[in-house]
């Protein structure tokens, strides 16, 4: 089959390789197609920095590694553990990261409980916006912030924070917040504000806050928006400068902001925590998330067949796997905005 496996740069080379095989628990998807995210040029990038501190870390990485994770398509193969799907299911799923079997190839490999269930009314295009961005926001929320989960929603006023609302993570975190009903949710955004707007529900104090009004402006927004409560939970998708002053101004002492970056800044007196979504595969430890994530699989599974749930607006690239890296380097050069870059990996020139 063919593969892409991802350079610094970004660069991507197109090799051959066997079909990957299912352990037990695990399931082969024919891609259909695959979805892109911001690390799959930054993990690359990092790697090739010496001196960086994941540069250990990702030493595998510098021999080119298939960063795809998120999976669309039809299940070829399953384990003998798996009893959810069987070959000819339509299913989107999460590849784990750094793994062997990732979604920038023909077949792809996940393990069963990062993989849902598709509706005949959901595109493969629509369901490979989901798996990492939205298990990121899942991972942020229940489990960093421990946020009341949708089906046992919130009683009382819950303010939170999202900084970067219109990114894909942003996004998603608003609709799991939503559904849990988190009110009022502070909206953070730019360009891409109007996509956010639509998700949330001004009768129940929901805002947006243009951050291009400066960081001063930013942060008296905010705290108007709160109406004077306190405000302990915040996600920040974004992790700049400016963003790190802002939180740190507005968030209560003992306070939560999550970040989806590696290394979180500074906040005290608030505290300040990290999502590593690989925890959706970690085993063991206290950010064991496997749970977790099969839960919200089969939640999300569920939530696009009644329509109660939605993916993130995307645009087609061409080429297929040819395409994919000059639409890592438009990530890279910050051209997407409320919108993800996915790939039709039948349109890879060569292929049968």
């Amino acid at each position: 089959m063919k593969s892409a496996i991802n350079l610094a740069g970004p660069a991507v080379k197109i090799i051959d390789l066997p079909i990957p095989e299912p352990n037990d628990d695990q399931v082969v998807i024919k891609v259909v197609v695959s979805g892109s995210n911001p690390k799959d040029w930054k993990v690359p990038d990092i790697a090739a920095v010496d001196g960086h501190p994941f540069f250990e870390r990702y030493s595998q990485v510098r021999e080119g590694v298939n960063q795809g994770d998120d999976i669309a398509g039809i299940v070829e193969k399953v384990g003998k553990n798996v009893v959810e799907f069987k070959p000819g299911d339509r299913v989107a799923a999460f590849h784990e990261m750094l793994a062997p079997g990732g979604s920038y190839a023909e077949y792809a490999l996940a393990w069963s409980h990062t993989t849902f269930h598709l509706p005949k009314e959901t595109s493969f295009e629509e369901a490979a916006t989901i798996p990492l961005a939205g298990l990121t926001a899942v991972v942020a929320l229940y489990h960093h912030l421990a946020l009341p989960f949708p089906w046992a929603p919130a009683k009382n006023a819950t303010p939170l924070i999202v900084y970067g609302a219109s990114t894909a993570v942003g996004a998603f975190a608003i609709k799991l917040a939503q559904k849990s009903n988190i009110h009022p949710i502070i909206g953070v955004a730019g360009r891409g504000a109007h996509y956010a707007q639509q998700f949330l529900d001004s009768s129940k104090g929901d805002c947006i806050v243009d951050y291009r009004n400066g960081p001063e402006e930013t942060i008296q927004d905010i705290r108007k928006a709160a109406g004077g409560a306190e405000i302990r939970h915040a996600l920040d998708t974004i992790v700049l400068e400016e963003s790190t002053h802002v939180l740190r101004s507005v968030v209560t002492s003992g306070g939560n902001v999550n970040h989806v970056l590696a290394s979180p800044p500074d906040l005290s007196p608030a505290v300040a925590t990290n999502t590593w979504v690989s925890s959706a595969h970690q085993e063991g430890g206290a950010d064991d998330c496997r749970d977790l994530c099969f839960l919200f699989c089969r939640w999300i599974g569920r939530g696009l067949q009644q329509r109660t749930f939605s993916g993130h607006p995307f645009e087609v690239r061409s080429g297929g796997l040819e395409g994919v890296q000059d639409a890592l380097k438009d990530l890279k050069e910050n051209k997407a905005s409320a919108v993800k870059y996915v790939f039709r990996i039948a349109d890879t020139p060569g292929l049968p």
